[in-house]
């Protein structure tokens, strides 16, 4: 980034990282909120929660702030916005002050520390289901990279790939080792659980 970059992102109004992905979004051209909402789907969904609610609560805010600017509505009352240079400064001030540090809320984890206030049964029902889910993640992850030219025309996107697919094998080898009597309650019928296939 150049002096004159920094000097003028400096002047530029602080974004949320959810401001800062619309933001970024809205570098390729205009979109609608709903637009919006199917890119962030796509492309962040696994790794970056982000509402239909939220992205339209943002896009207010930063139309207001002058981020933004909203055009006529069309069908269905969809507005398509454009990135202003006030947002174009507000996203390269976000970029030069980095992604900060990693904020931690991960339900499962939560789940099993309070594991001693649950069931076991019920313990244990959770954990097989958060591993039927993390082995479908891992497939969708493999399938999309397998989908992916050999020479992928946005290195990016196939890094963000790869951490997905390192997380969720990481959590599955994680459930499959955790102590037995954290897994190895019988459910609700009776039954034992059933092992998952290895990854």
């Amino acid at each position: 980034m150049s002096d004159d970059e920094k000097e003028a992102s400096a002047d530029a109004p602080s974004v949320n990282s959810t401001a800062a992905s619309l933001l970024g979004f809205l570098h390729d051209g205009p979109c609608t909120g709903w637009d919006l909402a199917a890119m962030a789907e796509q492309v962040i969904g696994p790794f970056w929660s982000l509402t239909r609610s939220q992205i339209y609560r943002e896009l207010t805010a930063m139309s207001a702030s002058g981020l933004v600017c909203p055009g006529p509505a069309g069908r269905r009352r969809s507005r398509p916005y454009t990135l202003t240079e006030a947002g174009r400064r507000a996203f390269t001030r976000w970029v030069a002050e980095g992604p900060g540090e990693a904020t931690m809320r991960l339900p499962l984890l939560l789940f099993v520390v309070l594991g001693k206030y649950v069931p076991p049964g019920q313990l244990a029902s959770v954990l097989r289901r958060q591993r039927e889910h993390q082995v479908q993640l891992l497939a969708g992850y493999r399938d999309l990279h397998g989908s992916l030219p050999a020479e992928c025309p946005d290195p990016r996107l196939l890094a963000v790939l790869d951490y997905g697919i390192s997380v969720t094998r990481t959590t599955i080898r994680w459930i499959d080792r955790l102590p037995p009597e954290l897994v190895a309650p019988t459910d609700t019928t009776g039954c034992p659980p059933t092992s998952g296939q290895p990854t």
